[in-house]
């Protein structure tokens, strides 16, 4: 069983991979219903952490609190709390951080945020907030004793204006004091592989760990990909196109592709997996199944 008081700087330097499984704030008792049933399922897994996401625009900060702080004093699980620059004064982002380490969280993934519009809208600054993640990830390390965790991008962020500013930027987060990285969903092996390799000439050697999400509905997965300002692979639409009248087809062909998705990564050397969950675990529990061994 993780203590309330572990950090993941420390057990990711010991080497073993790394699983975990991402939550968001639920909008309604039903959904919090759900959260709720997903984490209890997910928790025999044993996962190395688990997260939790801010809402767009950098809604639900109380609730982040809430169920990381519920997640450490109620589950074996170690939490890690999103935090992010949209919205937030530093003054805010100081109170956020005490509440944080009063729950018992010790790990925080550091995040500029998306604007309220999403994420290919334009940047709007806060009066007395921050406006980079790199600055985040300083103020965290300047106020608060916790892991600092950024994300990184297996196709380079929207906003960036080449690969190789991505990871410029992913080296100033390493810089500023960030120990580990999760990625957005890749979508191809060679994305995180060509992301890692840009890191590395960049001089970030934290481990970067890769986020899986599983495609269970064609059309809502071109929807969030295409709103990170991506698209989606040739190889991955020739085997779900032929199947999108049929649901639960498309449903089968998305674990089987994840699932294969995560052997490559892991056989590649990917440092563990970080599963986007959208609160629901049956897809998670699954691919779990399916990757046996590779898991323990």
């Amino acid at each position: 069983m993780n203590s309330i008081g572990d950090r993941l700087d420390g057990l990711l330097l010991r080497g073993r991979r790394s699983f975990s499984f991402e939550f968001s704030p639920p909008k309604d008792a039903e959904g919090e219903e759900v959260l709720w049933r997903s984490i209890s399922e997910l928790e025999p897994l044993r996962p190395t952490f688990v997260s939790v996401t801010y809402g767009a625009g950098g809604g639900n900060r109380d609730r982040v609190v809430e169920i990381t702080g519920r997640i450490a004093r109620e589950t074996s699980m170690l939490p890690m709390a999103h935090l992010t620059c949209v919205g937030h004064t530093t003054d805010e982002l100081d109170v956020v951080l005490g509440r944080l380490q009063q729950a018992g969280v010790r790990n925080v993934l550091a995040l500029r945020g998306d604007p309220q519009e999403g994420p290919r809208a334009s940047w709007t600054s806060t009066p007395g907030g921050l406006d980079y993640a790199s600055e985040l990830v300083a103020f965290v390390r300047d106020h608060a004793d916790v892991c600092i965790g950024v994300a990184a991008f297996p196709e380079g962020h929207v906003g960036a204006t080449s690969l190789e500013q991505d990871a410029e930027v992913l080296r100033a987060k390493r810089d500023a004091g960030a120990s580990f990285a999760v990625t957005e969903m890749v979508l191809r092996a060679s994305d995180y592989l060509g992301l890692v390799e840009r890191a590395r000439a960049a001089g970030v050697e934290f481990p970067i760990i890769p986020g899986i999400m599983p495609i269970l509905n064609l059309r809502s997965m071109e929807r969030m990909v295409e709103l990170s300002g991506r698209e989606m692979p040739a190889e991955v639409l020739a085997r779900l196109e032929p199947l999108k009248d049929d649901p639960a087809a498309v449903r089968a062909e998305g674990i089987a592709m994840a699932t294969e998705l995560c052997e490559t990564l892991l056989a590649a050397g990917a440092p563990g997996l970080h599963f986007y969950t959208l609160n629901r675990s049956k897809a998670t529990r699954e691919i779990w199944a399916s990757l046996g061994s590779l898991t323990g």
